[in-house]
């Protein structure tokens, strides 16, 4: 499934799955809810809208990402309920003069070059967020 949720991601789709226990929202997909912990889910298409909460600026990348840094990661709360993490489209020094906390974003995805750590050598889908407005 979590191969599934990165190829929807880089064809401009956010998939999630929906608890039929107690009807919470999990993304990026995995094998228990969230919420309950309840094995009993349905994949859902998500709006990829969202608000985002917190976020930061790293300029010490971990090894293998060296090179990208710096970049903004910010953690978003999508209108479905569930946080999800990803890359801020924003350069470094407009993310360490604004605010961003509340302003809301959509996602979609960046193809990025592979590293020895990502388990798929032939790609890397990373899930970005864009400023609305």
């Amino acid at each position: 499934m979590f191969a599934e949720f990165f190829e929807n991601l880089k064809d401009g789709r956010l998939i999630g799955l929906k608890c039929k226990d107690c009807g919470a929202v999990t993304c990026p997909p995995k094998n228990t809810c969230n919420q309950c912990g309840s094995r009993k889910l349905e994949k859902v298409l998500l709006s990829g809208k969202g608000i985002i909460k917190s976020y930061t600026v790293t300029y010490i990348a971990p090894m293998g990402y060296e090179k990208e840094a710096p970049y903004t990661v910010a953690l978003v709360e999508l209108e479905e309920g569930p946080w999800i993490v990803g890359r801020l489209d924003l350069d470094s020094q407009s993310a360490e003069k604004e605010d961003l906390v509340g302003k809301r974003v959509s996602v979609y995805a960046k193809e990025m070059p592979t590293e020895m750590f990502y388990p798929d050598k032939s790609k890397r889908i990373v899930p970005y967020f864009k400023i609305e407005g």
